[in-house]
């Protein structure tokens, strides 16, 4: 048993905080504030284990965690969460390019229709954020 094995409730927690608000800052965080506004045990659980526990392990740093996290939601079609990790990943440094570079490549596991749905999502928050990026041209 490691020591992050024997961290407490209550340190794991606090690990967790400090993991989102890197990832996505105080204004982000409260996206989990309002889903514990409705649900504490589950916001608890998003910080604790989600952030705390996962998002916190060293063998990957937060740029590759997010190219896992924004593949596996366009797989699943999951893109009501699709905009959180989109500003995370810009936050802790991944590029537009690398976003749509995702996208795109998800395509080719996951279809054109989830991909598309994909990108509309990344388009909103690029609008959001004043971005252009920068696209290659056809290979």
């Amino acid at each position: 048993m490691g020591s992050e094995d024997r961290l407490t409730n209550a340190e794991r927690y606090e690990r967790g905080v400090k993991t989102l608000v890197e990832m996505v800052g105080e204004e982000g965080a409260q996206t989990i504030g309002n889903i514990g506004a409705f649900f504490p045990d589950m916001a608890h659980q998003i910080v604790s284990f989600g952030f705390g526990d996962l998002y916190s392990r060293k063998t990957l740093d937060l740029k590759q965690r997010e190219i896992i996290t924004i593949t596996s939601l366009i797989t699943q079609g999951a893109t009501e969460q699709l905009p959180f990790h989109v500003h995370a990943a810009l936050n802790v440094g991944l590029t537009p390019e690398e976003i749509l570079e995702i996208v795109l490549h998800c395509a080719g596991y996951a279809g054109f229709p989830k991909a598309c749905g994909a990108l509309n999502v990344v388009s909103e928050v690029f609008k959001a954020r004043n971005i252009t990026p920068v696209t290659a041209s056809k290979p």
